[in-house]
């Protein structure tokens, strides 16, 4: 019997983070051919969340409640939960209810059928146009720089098999980045469309700040791209240069004077002056990301782990 655990990373959801774990329970006795497991990883969150996973975990020997002691964000909480689950398949998804866990079985169907990983996908997304906004960004960002398929979708809620999440544990740097992880461990990937439901409270904690922060640490971990980006573009600023200063000497003898201008000469120099600028911030990026990871800064760091010692009842 192959086993499912469950990872959800968990921030400010005291008041949703119990019906998602009812629902998971009461859709896996009709899946009886699983065994499973729900692993519920606090990202540090304010509102008494590990409170209401603590509880849950002292009384269900199915569930392990990890409580991190301080914020790292989604990415980091997900490959905590990855290292404390146990199971042949790893389903990831979300902690407010909006990703249905009831639908795990069509996800579950197609890496029955071969597929190494699978990513829900939806017709209808019920986020803020914000986030919808930043999603369609970082999408194409990750088409452009990490080779994503262009007609993949992906979300927070997918499957994946056990050795995918091995090779992803391999990487033991700071700033993880799962979707950059899975793409350059497999690419036999597929999506299988499930409902979106509404936010029942709160509102989504990526801010832009944080989309900001997790594009780069997904596009200067895992491509260099943004290197040779910036070299290309270094290199046609150089020609330009070139031309202009060979337009310069032929208007010199032709003409008997060379164009001039205060305002355009400054324009010209501010265009430099951000290019170089925005070079020199990716290159430092690099270097600071070089840097922390030389001085071994965690993914993350665990406070606690809560778990009920005793034998697992068979509820189907």
């Amino acid at each position: 019997m192959e086993k499912i655990s469950f990872v959800i990373p968990c921030y400010k959801s005291k008041n949703t983070i119990t019906s998602v774990v009812e629902e998971i329970t009461s859709t896996m006795l009709n899946l009886t051919t699983y065994d499973y497991e729900i692993v519920l990883v606090n990202d540090c969150s304010p509102d008494g969340t590990f409170n209401v996973i603590r509880s849950m975990a002292k009384q269900n020997p199915r569930i392990i409640g990890i409580n991190l002691a301080k914020n790292f964000g989604q990415h980091a909480a997900l490959m905590a939960g990855f290292r404390y689950a146990s199971g042949d398949i790893i389903v990831c998804l979300d902690d407010d209810g909006q990703t249905p866990a009831n639908e795990v079985g069509k996800l579950l169907e197609k890496i029955e059928k071969g597929f190494d990983v699978v990513y829900a996908s939806y017709e209808h997304k019920q986020h803020s146009v914000f986030r919808n906004f930043g999603s369609k960004i970082n999408s194409k960002m990750t088409e452009v720089l990490l080779g994503k398929p262009k007609k993949l979708m992906i979300t927070s809620y997918f499957a994946a098999r056990r050795f995918v999440i091995d090779e992803m544990l391999r990487y033991e740097n700071c700033y993880p980045y799962v979707i950059g992880l899975v793409l350059r461990t497999t690419r036999n990937i597929c999506n299988v469309y499930v409902n979106h439901r509404q936010r029942k409270e709160g509102s989504s904690g990526y801010t832009l700040r944080k989309l900001i922060n997790l594009w780069l640490n997904g596009f200067t971990s895992f491509s260099v791209k943004p290197l040779r980006m910036a070299t290309y573009f270094g290199g046609f600023s150089s020609i330009c240069g070139f031309l202009f200063l060979i337009y310069i000497i032929i208007s010199y003898f032709l003409k008997g004077s060379a164009p001039v201008g205060w305002s355009s000469t400054m324009a010209i120099m501010l265009l430099l002056g951000g290019v170089i600028l925005v070079v020199l911030g990716i290159i430092g990026e690099y270097v600071g990301r070089i840097f922390m990871c030389s001085n071994v800064a965690p993914q993350y760091v665990v406070r606690e782990v809560v778990k009920k010692e005793g034998e697992i009842k068979d509820e189907k």
